[in-house]
């Protein structure tokens, strides 16, 4: 089994120069970048969908098991965050605790993970901007809004057939030009619409409270259709599933770990302090959501805020909030592209990918050809993909990071128990255990056309891996240069 060790992840953690990553953002940015990519995702667009079609009113009992296997896996990103301030976040940490392969298979995962999360929130950003056009009169072409795979309902009653959901696309596009000229402006640009989008959460929930009708929850755990999933107590399981995909969060904040000012210190922070912030607001949001509306009127909406919003006397409000969310929205496409272009860098400078997803603008000192190729690839995910589809994917892929995030810790604490850690996972091992065991649960609720997928998008990476990356591994060329060379830290087997 081929690792790194910790010395030389700690020395590309120390390089400086025109090819390296730019080490710009302090706690307040990575707090920041966590909370910009954890609120939105799925409070403005999968929790309406989870709770029509699955949990009922019960969707806040979703977040808190969703929530508990995040505290797990969190703590354990944390030390290894902390650790190993690379690029690449759980892609990093398996090469350095499980190997090559499984660091292919975690990398490649996250790439599913990032690029369908920054694709869902896109189609949800469309879905909300017809609704903002809509209350002007503007409306655009039902079939340049909506994916080939989805119909909409005309005013006449009458149904028609998207072709591509046009707007998604173009909000990636533009979006990937801003990444593209640097991670400090790009970090600044989001902290403003954090502040935007949290502020429009208080607002919602502040406003709506008042306006609950306690009808909406009875009862507040629907009884189960008899089929898995469907309400009762599994169907709160597979809402954990479904809505996990909001918490990518610090999952993400760990990608910028080469970035970052004093990660030793400011990376913990970033992780759990984002998690704390985005828990409490989410379990208020989905307690006044489906006060609000009944959790039936959710069913396929990607834009449950404005229909609960209808329901008040504030209804005024809509485009406003609407707006506000339509900007906010950006920074949650804006981090999901910076996490997923960080890991394809790591990958890169490794040799498993070509080069090119590794070359550094000489001026912006950015992955920019790297950002360019995968902000078309994900435009083409928003533009051709239904948003059930892609939602479910990206949760399945988190959860598979931070079961291996977990496992890893556990192989660390064995392998490496001395080494310096200025952040330690508490409780080990009953902590990375219980992280481990709530992430499987919540997987194997998922539809099993959802686990389908996987296997098809990790068996295509290991088709790229056996045919390129493992001939074009740096680790592996430096072994067969010297043969006294062993692996770090545990040698060929």
């Amino acid at each position: 089994m081929l690792t790194k060790s910790l010395e030389l992840l700690r020395r590309e953690a120390a390089e400086t120069g025109a090819h390296t990553l730019k080490r710009s953002l302090g706690p307040f940015h990575l707090i920041a970048i966590g909370v910009g990519v954890i609120i939105g995702a799925g409070l403005f667009s999968l929790t309406g969908i989870a709770a029509a079609n699955h949990t009922g009113p019960a969707v806040t009992l979703s977040f808190v098991v969703a929530a508990v296997g995040c505290a797990f896996s969190a703590l354990c990103y944390a030390e290894f965050a902390a650790m190993v301030p690379v690029a690449g976040s759980a892609y990093t940490y398996s090469y350095a605790t499980m190997g090559e392969l499984f660091a292919w298979i975690i990398g490649w995962d996250l790439v599913l993970e990032y690029s369908v999360g920054a694709a869902t929130v896109a189609i949800s950003w469309s879905q909300y901007l017809v609704k903002f056009l809509g209350n002007y009169g503007l409306h655009l072409p039902p079939q340049l809004v909506a994916s080939p795979f989805e119909t909409s309902v005309l005013a006449d009653g009458s149904t028609v057939s998207g072709l591509v959901n046009l707007p998604a696309m173009l909000v990636v596009l533009a979006i990937t030009a801003i990444i593209v000229r640097g991670t400090q402006g790009s970090a600044w640009f989001n902290a403003v619409v954090v502040a935007l989008k949290v502020s429009v959460v208080l607002v919602f929930i502040a406003l709506g409270w008042r306006y609950i009708d306690p009808a909406n929850y009875q009862p507040y755990i629907p009884q189960n259709t008899g089929v898995f999933g469907e309400f009762g107590w599994s169907g709160i399981l597979r809402g954990a599933g479904v809505v996990f995909f909001v918490f990518i969060g610090f999952d993400i904040v760990a990608t910028m770990a080469q970035e970052a000012k004093n990660p030793q210190r400011n990376m913990p922070i970033g992780i759990i302090g984002s998690l704390l912030v985005c828990t409490v607001l989410f379990m208020l949001f989905g307690h006044v959501m489906t006060g609000l509306a009944h959790y039936s009127a959710f069913k396929d909406s990607a834009a449950p805020v404005a229909i609960a919003i209808e329901q008040t006397p504030y209804a005024w409000l809509s485009s406003a909030i609407i707006l506000a969310i339509l900007i906010g929205y950006t920074s949650v496409i804006l981090v999901d592209l910076l996490g997923q272009s960080r890991v394809f860098f790591s990958m890169s400078r490794d040799g498993l990918l070509p080069r090119v997803f590794s070359q550094i603008h000489p001026r912006f000192q950015t992955p920019h050809r790297s950002n360019l190729l995968l902000g078309g690839f994900i435009s083409l995910f928003a533009g051709f993909v239904p948003i059930r589809v892609v939602g479910e994917m990206c949760s399945i892929g988190t959860l598979l990071a931070f079961v291996m995030v977990c496992v890893g810790v556990l192989i660390m604490r064995k392998r490496e128990p001395n080494a310096p850690r200025s952040f330690r996972t508490p409780w080990v091992p009953v902590v990375p255990v219980l992280g481990i065991v709530t992430c499987l649960v919540m997987m194997l609720s998922l539809p099993a056309d959802t686990w389908l997928r996987l296997f098809i998008w990790l068996a295509l990476g290991l088709v790229i891996y056996y045919a390129y990356g493992k001939k074009h591994s740096k680790l592996r060329q430096g072994l067969a240069v010297d043969p006294t060379v062993e692996a770090p830290g545990t040698g060929l087997g």
